[in-house]
């Protein structure tokens, strides 16, 4: 960190240090990675964060950082999968940070890669490994995660757990105007007239009535 403090002093170029910050979820907290980005001498107002999901780079804020960085700055982050969760996106920004923008990464859990050292075929060799490694890795948590969520909710659904927001109460001339409906009486339009329903939601309530067998035909 010193030497390239010094080189970027002797240049004459402002020392432009970044740091990224990336949470899946709201009620996830970022005050690790901020205390990690600030240990390491990353300036507040050049932190980017934000709440959004790592399986691609599609974020606002990240978008934001990439524009802001220019050729010999340098970009901290806490660890790989801060920086995004899938594989093949994740060595395809690493390129394009490194090699198009010219960018030094430091990922502060992993020693290793620290694009200011080893820059000789056989670092850069080694960092290219730990960054698959690490990259794979990443994307296999955010299956296993999916996994578990989809597992969660289908052992909830067989409990009777129910998701999604509560149905609203159908109005007291419900079963009047589905019986209309069902015997040619009254056509959809004017059935969903009656119960002041949009027509699509009258029918999927009808459709829903039906399954529960909440209505007795005669």
């Amino acid at each position: 960190m010193l030497f390239w403090v010094k080189k970027r002093e002797m240049t004459g170029i402002e020392n432009r240090v970044y740091g990224y910050i990336r949470v899946s979820t709201r009620e996830q907290n970022e005050d690790r990675q901020y205390a990690a980005l600030r240990g390491a001498g990353v300036p507040q107002g050049q932190i980017y964060a934000e709440k959004c999901s790592g399986k691609n780079f599609d974020r606002p804020q990240y978008k934001k950082l990439l524009r802001k960085l220019k050729k010999d700055d340098l970009l901290y982050i806490k660890s790989i999968d801060r920086l995004g969760r899938d594989y093949g996106e994740i060595l395809e920004q690493w390129r394009v940070l490194t090699k198009e923008k010219g960018v030094d990464i430091v990922v502060l859990d992993m020693p290793l890669l620290d694009t200011r050292r080893g820059k000789d075929l056989m670092g850069t060799f080694l960092s290219d490994i730990v960054l698959q490694v690490l990259s794979f890795v990443a994307e296999n948590e955010r299956m296993n995660i999916r996994q578990r969520q989809a597992e969660g909710i289908a052992a909830a659904k067989a409990r009777g757990v129910k998701f999604g927001r509560p149905s609203t109460p159908l109005p007291e001339n419900f079963e009047k105007a589905y019986r209309q409906w069902k015997s040619g009486k009254l056509t959809g339009t004017a059935a969903a007239k009656m119960c002041g329903m949009p027509l699509a939601t009258f029918r999927y309530r009808a459709k829903l009535y039906e399954e529960n067998n909440t209505v007795k035909m005669k």
